[in-house]
């Protein structure tokens, strides 16, 4: 082998490893086209992360209204139910004061009929007599006849000694006072009177003093 051709070989050795440094730099590029894909990734994740929060807040939003409009409904639901309470309740006070009312109108217009019989045997009672049996015997009648007014609720006027008052009382009468009693009040009643509840049944005859 000639001189030449032994220097030429290592200088064609020596002339390889400056090429390397050519090679190495292609993979040093590697991680800026990444970041580069990244960056470009990046907004597209962003559009889907903004379009999933756009789609739930819809969602969101359309619950929130059938929610709403639930609720609309529930409260329109309960006032309808509370008015028709009232109203039933109206109407059930109503009925029963009727069915009171006719149910007076009843007693009052059988006792009616009764009073002028409790009216003679009040008499008879009163009248002076000497058969005992027979005084004892209307006695007991007219405490029957009381029970059976008390039974219904009918109530005797009280008159004899308060002070006249016309919507209890008629005045037939008016006479000096007596000693000892002062004007207005009844002195002497001549027809007892008779109520059932705050209805009068019939109207205590009286004489008022003076």
């Amino acid at each position: 082998m000639s001189e030449e051709t032994k220097n030429t070989a290592p200088a064609q050795e020596a002339e390889q490893p400056e090429t390397a440094p050519e090679e190495t730099t292609e993979p040093a590029a590697a991680p800026e086209q990444e970041a580069a894909a990244d960056e470009k990734a990046e907004p597209k994740d962003d559009k889907k992360k903004d379009g999933w929060f756009n789609k739930k807040a819809r969602e969101l939003e359309a619950v929130k209204a059938k929610l709403d409009a639930a609720e609309a409904n529930a409260a329109q639901a309960k006032d309808q139910l509370l008015r028709m309470a009232a109203e039933y309740e109206n109407y059930r006070k109503r009925s029963t004061r009727e069915a009171d009312q006719k149910f007076n109108d009843g007693v009052s217009f059988a006792v009616n009929q009764i009073i002028p019989i409790l009216d003679t045997l009040d008499m008879a009672a009163n009248a002076p007599t000497t058969d005992e049996n027979y005084k004892k015997g209307v006695t007991m009648t007219l405490d029957k006849a009381a029970k059976a007014l008390d039974a219904l609720h009918v109530e005797e006027i009280e008159a004899l000694g308060k002070p006249f008052d016309p919507n209890f009382m008629n005045a037939v009468q008016q006479i000096p006072a007596p000693d000892g009693q002062e004007s207005g009040t009844v002195i002497t009643v001549y027809q007892k009177g008779y109520k059932l509840g705050d209805k009068i049944v019939r109207h205590a005859t009286v004489v008022v003093a003076e």
